[in-house]
């Protein structure tokens, strides 16, 4: 068996820890942007899950959204019960979840005090998230998603 890059088997040690239906796979191109992701996987925009952060009164938030919307910062400092949000910078990034930017999974993220999931995702049989690296990606229901990433449910689009 082939074995994953490291920021990638810490995403599919936490698949396999929890025992989720879940498949991660490789693709030849990278998928640095949702519309590349949707392309690769062969789904729609809105089953890609982009895995943002954002710093909220200076603490890391995650915001999971469909690849086919736009975070409202008003609604996720509100979801966030903060003043603010403004998007993370790459170190910011890697300093919170140990993961290139381009490559951000929704879990494990050590450092995030917060992970928030839009709600128009549920609406997905299976969603498609970052896998740790540009070129890889998991597909999972996203049930489970909201589950593995300890994920407060809300409306950040």
């Amino acid at each position: 068996m082939d074995t994953w890059p490291e920021p990638v088997e810490r995403v599919a040690a936490v698949l396999r820890a929890a025992a989720v239906d879940a498949r991660v796979e490789e693709f030849a191109d990278e998928t640095p942007t949702a519309g590349a992701a949707a392309r690769a996987a062969g789904c729609k925009r809105g089953e890609i899950v982009k895995s943002l952060v954002f710093v909220c009164d200076q603490r890391p938030v995650l915001a999971l959204v469909p690849g086919d919307k736009r975070v409202d910062a008003a609604r996720l400092s509100a979801a966030a019960g903060a003043g603010y949000a403004r998007v993370a910078k790459p170190e910011e990034v890697r300093s919170a979840t140990g993961f290139e930017p381009g490559g951000v999974a929704p879990f494990p993220a050590p450092n995030v005090v917060r992970v928030l999931m839009d709600r128009s995702l549920l609406r997905h049989e299976l969603v498609w998230i970052g896998a740790g690296s540009d070129r890889h990606m998991a597909a999972l229901a996203p049930h489970d998603l909201a589950r593995l990433a300890n994920a407060e449910i809300g409306d950040l689009t």
